[in-house]
Order: structure tokens, then C-alpha cells, then sequence
């Protein structure tokens, strides 16, 4: 399927964005390990919560969490700790080739008893699951921040609880901070005991009700088309947003900030979610430096902005792009130049762009590579082109099920096609 999408003249739209898959699948696991009867408030109706739901509720022999990378790495950890209980968790082809090896050799070193059942150190896996006693582990800071939320979440029911030392550079730091702020919510004793040490108290999770705010990712998006717009008079509203969110992503509000989007928030009550509404200021930097090492899912999106605006970037911190859903990196530069810009790398974590164009295919069709953050990063970059044509818009799903719907509601038109 092939969507060929052109925008409106003007942006004026109120949005109700999806709620946060990150709090949302956090939320979930602490619910199950809490013992709850009552499922939290708000949750994201994204393929990846939806396979953390549906493994909770059914608890079938076999996992298949598709290309949930979260839902892979927290159900391995949360599966770990299910006495009794016997699992084969398993995904996407590509799933089975993203490492999931430092997690699994944790979690034994805790007494897990998880065996590969491919290749080694990549799903799928045989989980017996046992009572974990917890204790100390060093664990690499430098890769992906959901192999420390995993353990981070099972640390409550480890009887001697638990205490990662963080070894070598830490990435994405405020998504480990979101997972402890979650805990806490829930009742957890957990915190920087030391800044490369996290303490987590034996003390289980309480049982509560529980909301779960709306997605700063998903909004991303809406600030890329403000900043694309540049329409005097433009503006969009996104509602059930907090300022002083938790989120990593709440960042994008400070370096759209220098693409030229004010952002105004109705109320500023903490954990009162609340509307926040875009407008373009009219100034704009001429370049953009920025190290994304603590929000590298905004990547994508700035990169797109920032082609279709002709500022030229330099974008730091991108070593975990290269084992997301796809290697975003290369999927970043082979799509830009279909569309006429000649985009650079460096060391497997660096990106960036000088201005230099290539001559653009005719009628080029961006490439999604089973990776929703290609499509919802390049979609509003019709904006500035005539349109813009998607091949496998759908992927959509894994964390913004309704964005073409969003679209077609803020006046963008949207024709399907079959490739």
C-alpha cells in the first residue's frame, strides 16, 4: 500500500494525541507485578502495548510481541520472575536480530534460567521462570536504556532487591529516570544512590489506580509541521500533555523552540495533563548542532524538519539508531536522497548535513523499512513538497494507530494507492 499525501494551505486543528506508549508499557508491567486488578487509565492503543495486554491477559506458552522492542525486553525480565511458569518469547524477523544478550546474561546472573533458542544472543527465548533473589550487577550504560528499565522494574519483587552500577558512557538517561519515576508511583523504593549507581529497595509494588499522560513523541510530529508551515496565523493545539513531564521527548519543545515554535501551555499544574498550543515565532537558526544521546527517537523528526527548512545539522548521540526497528541511520540517508539531499555519518553515531543536494528521483516514494518513525517523521514534509508519496504507511500502528486519520482531520489529503 502507497499513501500520496498533500497538505493543507493553514494549520488550525485541536489534536488528541495517543497516550504515552512509554509510560503506558511501563505502567503494565508494574500493574502485573503488583497484582492489580484494575488495568491503568489511558493506555495506548499501540501495537506495543497491545502485545504487553494481550500477553498479560492470556498468558500463552508462546510470546509473539511482533516489533515491540519494549515489549521484548520488559516481558523477558518480567517473565524471568514468574515462578513456575514456562515461555518462549519470540518477534519479527528483524526482532531476532536485534541483541538482546546483555539483558539475558543479567538476568542469569540474578539465577535466571533463559535459553536461546536461535542464534545466540538474539531472541527467541525459553524462559523458566523462578524466584530471583536480586543482589548487585554492573551493567553498560551505553546501550539501550530498556535493558536497564527491565531489570530497573523486576527490582521490587527481587527479595534482596536490587543495585545496577552503570559501567562506561549512559545514553538516554530520561527514559531510565521515567522507569523509576513510574516505579515510584507505584510505591517503589527506588533512586540515584550515586550517578552511575541505582538502588532498588525489596519493597513490593502497591496496588492503585492509575492515568497515564499522552505522548510527547506522538506530538513531535505536530511541532515538525508547525515549524514546516511558517503560515502566519498557523496553530495547533495537542491536548493531555503535562509540563514538567517525565518523558524524554517533552524536549522537543525546547529545541523546536530554535526552528522558530512557541509553545504555550493552558495550565502548568504539575501531573495535570493540559492543552499545549503551537505557533510559529518567525525566527529560525541558520544551523543546528544538537546531541541527541538522551532523546535519540526525535532524530528522525529533526532531520526531515531540518532538510525541508535548508538548515544545514550536525546530530550527536545516534549509536542506538543503528539497532532500532531498522538501522535508521542508513534508512535516513537512502530516503533523503531520493528526495535530493546528500546526508553524511561518522563514527555509527553521528549524522549530519551541509547543505549538498543530488538531483531528486522523479515521483519518489519514501521507504518505511517496517519502522513507524520513518513514516511519521517524513509525512510532514509535504508540507514543503508538492506531496509526498509513503510506501507501507501502516507501520504507523506500532505507536500512533490513528496519525493518518489526525492528518486528514488538520486538512491534509490523503490518497490510497497499491505500489
Amino acid at each position: 500500500m502507497q499513501y500520496n499525501i498533500t497538505a493543507p494551505q493553514e494549520l488550525k486543528n485541536t489534536v488528541q494525541l495517543p497516550a504515552s506508549k512509554s509510560i503506558s508499557n511501563r505502567a503494565l508491567v508494574i500493574h502485573a507485578l503488583s497484582g492489580g486488578d484494575v488495568l491503568p487509565e489511558n493506555l495506548s492503543d499501540c501495537d506495543d502495548t497491545e502485545v504487553i495486554i494481550s500477553a498479560l491477559k492470556n498468558n500463552p506458552y508462546e510470546i509473539n510481541i511482533k516489533a515491540a522492542g519494549t515489549a521484548m525486553r520488559f516481558m523477558t525480565a518480567y517473565l524471568a520472575t514468574r515462578e513456575g511458569d514456562e515461555h518462549v518469547i519470540t518477534g519479527t524477523e528483524r526482532m531476532k536480530h536485534r541483541p538482546i544478550h546483555i539483558l539475558v546474561d543479567a538476568l542469569r546472573s540474578l539465577g535466571a534460567d533463559i535459553e536461546y533458542l536461535g542464534k545466540e544472543g538474539f531472541p527467541p527465548l525459553r524462559i523458566k521462570g523462578r524466584r530471583l533473589e536480586g543482589g548487585q550487577l554492573d551493567v553498560p550504560g551505553n546501550v539501550s536504556s530498556q535493558f536497564i528499565s527491565a531489570l530497573l522494574l523486576i527490582g521490587p519483587c527481587l527479595r534482596d532487591g536490587l543495585t545496577l552500577h552503570l559501567t562506561g558512557d549512559l545514553i538516554s538517561r530520561p527514559y531510565i529516570d521515567l522507569t523509576l519515576w513510574t516505579m515510584r508511583e507505584f510505591g517503589a523504593d527506588a533512586d540515584w544512590s550515586a550517578y552511575d549507581t541505582i538502588t532498588v529497595a525489596g519493597t513490593p509494588y502497591r496496588q492503585r489506580s492509575y492515568y497515564i499522560e499522552n505522548d510527547w513523541s506522538a506530538a513531535s510530529y505536530w511541532y515538525e509541521m508547525m515549524a514546516l508551515s511558517k503560515q502566519e496565523g498557523n496553530v495547533l493545539c495537542l491536548e493531555g500533555l503535562m509540563d514538567g513531564s517525565k518523558q524524554g521527548d517533552s524536549s522537543v519543545r525546547y529545541i523546536f523552540s530554535l526552528l522558530g515554535v512557541k509553545t504555550t501551555f493552558a495550565t502548568k499544574k504539575e501531573g495535570i495533563p493540559t492543552t499545549v498550543t503551537l505557533r510559529h515565532s518567525g525566527r529560525c537558526v541558520s544551523r543546528l548542532e544538537y546531541d541527541f544521546v538522551n532523546a535519540p527517537d526525535l532524530a528522525q523528526t529533526f532531520v526531515v524538519c531540518c532538510l525541508m527548512l535548508g538548515v544545514p545539522f550536525y546530530f550527536r548521540g545516534l549509536s542506538t539508531l543503528k539497532i532500532k526497528e531498522t538501522d535508521r541511520i542508513e534508512a535516513l540517508k537512502r530516503e533523503a536522497r531520493k528526495l535530493g539531499y546528500v546526508l553524511y555519518d561518522k563514527n555509527d553515531c553521528e549524522l549530519y548535513w551541509d547543505g549538498e543536494r543530488c538531483e531528486p528521483e522523479a515521483d519518489a516514494a519514501i521507504d518505511t523499512y517496517e519502522d513507524h518513525r520513518m513514516a511519521l517523521a517524513f509525512a510532514p514534509a509535504a508540507i514543503r513538497l508538492d506531496s509526498l508519496r509513503i510506501n507501507n504507511p501502516g507501520v504507523v500502528s506500532k505507536s500512533y494507530p490513528k496519525f493518518w486519520n489526525d492528518l486528514e482531520a488538520a486538512g491534509f489529503t490523503i490518497m490510497n494507492s497499491e505500489k
